[in-house]
């Protein structure tokens, strides 16, 4: 019998270590660009419930652009505050910050930062320290004896700061985002988990996962790509939702013996979920409550589905109400792409144009207007603006679609476009401020915002018809 002791000890040893072994998981619900639905948050706290009630440690993450595109929360007395009160409400545990976090400026953002009860995570920004803007380049986590380590970055632009008004990002270093985020492989030696929170975009994210095979999960914002819940790319898994809260995804990550064995993601239909937590829809019905925004302008006779579209109903807007020759907007200016027959009111006018631009005068050759608009279209992601007034060509290399080789513009009626003329050019102030480009006028703001320019115009109206305008026709060769 005294023979059979240390057996029955080391059997016993050997339960202990294998119930010791047992894999571990992390669950994670992530969203990206909310763009300040806010409606749609009694929804996701229903979701965040539910996931809770089952895995108690269920981390809460956003990959940025909380904010712009609701008036509701755009143009609340701190704006943006609605998003953040609903976040601390649901009970979010990071974000990273997207370009549109910016919008407010600096201070603006700074209090934003200190009125929210979850981190911002972004290693790629470097306010000075006069903006007080409590910002952290990465966070360690806790779940259920897992260490997730998590480091975030955001996009920028041709300018090298994230697509905001320039003025909203003095004093705010911006270091490249690949040689930042390396600075943190650390990272990989103290925690079971590693994630990137990611606003670059998905063609960005599946670029840079080549480089990053330390990481186990990045979570993407900013293209408003909806991956089909995760994807593989280069050993790493990649996930995205598109805008809005249509949908958030559920990642389980499984880890045993401190690294990752299993990746799983899953998407969750917010729109359709079929409750709602009760204390966020007081809360949100509570931010909702401004009859103002309902107020109509004029009745659209027929839907419009596209971008162009609207973007041909904003520039006649505001060539109309300036008397201007030209009118044109960056085709990131135009915030949604769809609108359905019937009223039109002043929440659909700032939900297409939230960012409260200054509408901004030039007089211009036609050949610097030319020249403008090919470097509008270079500082926004190679998208041709859109355009009242004139109907322009644009050529692009077969090779290179980002390269415009040339843009041919004409007069709508016909009438032959003068490249040696003076013409009276009325854009927003984001967009004088990103086309880099030669000439003698740099433009003087009209101390009117280009919202109240649309607004104005659609009452002049009463009814508009913008179905199937198209200025813009693209060739490649």
């Amino acid at each position: 019998m005294r023979r059979k002791l240390p057996l029955l000890l080391s059997a016993a040893c050997m339960v202990c270590t294998l119930a010791g072994a047992q894999p571990k998981e992390v669950h994670i619900i992530s969203t990206n660009d909310m763009h300040a639905n806010i409606q749609a948050f009694p929804q996701l706290a229903a979701i965040v419930d539910s996931m809770r009630a089952v895995h108690p440690g269920l981390l809460v993450i956003s990959a940025g652009d909380n904010r712009t595109g609701e008036p509701l929360n755009d143009l609340y007395e701190i704006p943006a505050y609605p998003m953040v009160a609903l976040m601390n409400q649901v009970g979010f545990d990071l974000t990273t910050l997207g370009n549109h976090e910016f919008d407010s400026g600096q201070a603006g953002l700074a209090r934003l930062i200190s009125l929210s009860n979850f981190d911002y995570v972004c290693a790629n920004v470097h306010p000075d320290p006069k903006w007080g803007m409590h910002l952290s380049p990465y966070k360690m986590l806790f779940v259920d004896g897992v260490k997730v380590g998590v480091v975030g970055a955001v996009q920028l632009g041709t300018a090298g700061h994230p697509d905001s008004h320039p003025d909203n990002c003095v004093d705010i270093a911006f270091t490249p985002v690949l040689e930042t985020v390396q600075q943190y492989k650390w990272l990989r030696d103290q925690c079971d988990v590693v994630i990137f929170l990611s606003h670059l975009g998905y063609d960005d994210d599946v670029k840079i996962s080549a480089d990053l095979p330390w990481v186990d999960l990045i979570i993407g914002g900013h293209s408003h790509t909806q991956v089909k819940g995760g994807e593989i790319h280069n050993g790493v898994m990649i996930t995205q939702d598109s805008n809005k809260l249509k949908n958030v995804t559920h990642t389980t990550l499984t880890v045993e013996n401190g690294r990752v064995t299993g990746r799983k993601a899953e998407l969750i239909n917010v729109t359709n979920f079929p409750a709602k937590n009760k204390i966020v829809e007081e809360l949100t019905r509570y931010f909702c409550d401004n009859p103002a925004f309902e107020r109509v302008l004029c009745q659209l006779e027929k839907p419009v589905s596209a971008y162009e579209e609207l973007g041909c109903l904003m520039t006649d807007a505001w060539r109309a109400e300036t008397g201007s020759d030209v009118a044109f907007t960056n085709a990131g200016g135009i915030r949604f792409d769809s609108l359905p027959a019937g009223p039109f009111t002043v929440s659909d006018v700032l939900r297409l144009d939230p960012f409260g631009n200054e509408a901004v005068e030039l007089t211009l050759t036609g050949k610097e207007l030319k020249e403008m608009l090919i470097a509008c279209a270079n500082a926004d992601e190679f998208r041709f603006p859109s355009v009242s007034g004139i109907v322009c060509n644009v050529v692009r290399d077969k090779k290179r679609p980002e390269t415009i080789k040339d843009v041919a513009i004409t007069f709508p009626d016909g009438v032959k476009f003068d490249l040696k003329r003076l013409y009276k050019v009325v854009t927003n102030s984001y967009s004088a401020a990103i086309a880099d480009s030669p000439r003698q006028d740099q433009g003087h703001g009209l101390n009117r915002t280009t919202a109240s320019l649309i607004q104005d115009y659609l009452e002049h109206q009463g009814r508009v018809d913008y179905a199937g305008k198209c200025r813009i026709f693209e060739t490649k060769k």
